[in-house]
């Protein structure tokens, strides 16, 4: 897993009203969500390991550190740039920048932990043996 540092991905987002503090609940203002972004930032680490992962592996949220610095109305588009920076045993690291143009609206540092699917599955669903 190693030789997965440095991975990277990015998606973009055109911010809808549906995407806004005032229409997810965690503000009362018509600009991008802060939960809206680590979801997007989420999703930029998932597609950098897409083409890593063996069948039957995924990884899963554990940690993540976010800071959210500058708003962005509906109608604007922002690119989460996801890489990987490090790997401990099981634990992958992402860096995610998040900008507006030439504006950062926000860096997020994301930890995932590799599992294997099924059994992951089986405990969360009580199944495990």
């Amino acid at each position: 897993m190693e030789s997965w540092v440095g991975a990277a991905a990015q998606l973009e987002l055109t911010v809808t009203d549906a995407d806004t503090a005032q229409a997810i609940g965690s503000g009362d203002v018509p600009v991008l969500a802060t939960p809206r972004v680590l979801a997007l930032a989420e999703a930029a680490t998932v597609r950098a390991l897409a083409r890593h992962l063996a069948t039957g592996a995924t990884t899963v949220g554990s940690r993540v550190e976010l800071e959210h610095t500058a708003p962005t109305v509906v109608g604007r588009t922002v690119i989460a740039h996801a890489r990987l920076t490090k790997v401990d045993g099981r634990r992958l690291t992402f860096e995610v920048a998040v900008r507006d143009g030439e504006t950062t609206v926000a860096q997020v540092r994301v930890e995932r932990v590799l599992v294997d699917r099924q059994r992951f599955l089986a405990a969360a669903f009580g199944t495990a043996s």
